[in-house]
């Protein structure tokens, strides 16, 4: 079935290995015996539903959440149920996905306007002011 992010993009479930584990945090008896987090393994770096420079933003985005050998880790341990926290985890990566697909804007560099070089300056001299009345008291 896979995981559909955009239109043009679906994550297969080949890519997607998630794993259970015992989680921590209130819960009586129930911790000790069911495995609920949720640790969500996506081999990114070998994605072939993936463009280049989605990879390269995702990489970006993810941070330490990113291997070494390319794959993106998503741990979910918020609710006691397992099929909710892997829904959650799903839900994580499909968003940071999306995010990974925008491009970002391209920075147009502007110059300083005269009024903003000019209120720069009279505050500058302002404080310079200030600090000048600082220090010893000529007892004269």
């Amino acid at each position: 079935m896979g995981l559909r992010i955009t239109d043009t993009i679906t994550i297969e479930d080949w890519e997607i290995v998630e794993q259970f584990t015992r989680s921590g945090g209130p819960g009586g008896q129930n911790v000790n015996k069911v495995s609920t987090a949720v640790e969500l393994r996506f081999e990114a770096e070998r994605s072939p539903n993936l463009p280049g420079p989605v990879k390269a933003r995702l990489r970006r985005l993810a941070g330490r959440r990113w291997t070494n050998e390319g794959a993106l880790l998503i741990q979910v341990s918020e609710t006691r149920h397992q099929a909710r926290n892997r829904e959650i985890a799903r839900e994580r990566l499909a968003d940071l996905v999306r995010a990974a697909t925008q491009k970002p804007k391209r920075r147009i560099p502007t110059r300083p306007t005269l009024g903003s070089k000019r209120r720069r300056l009279d505050a500058k001299k302002a404080r310079g002011s200030v600090k000048s009345l600082r220090g010893r008291v000529d007892p004269d």
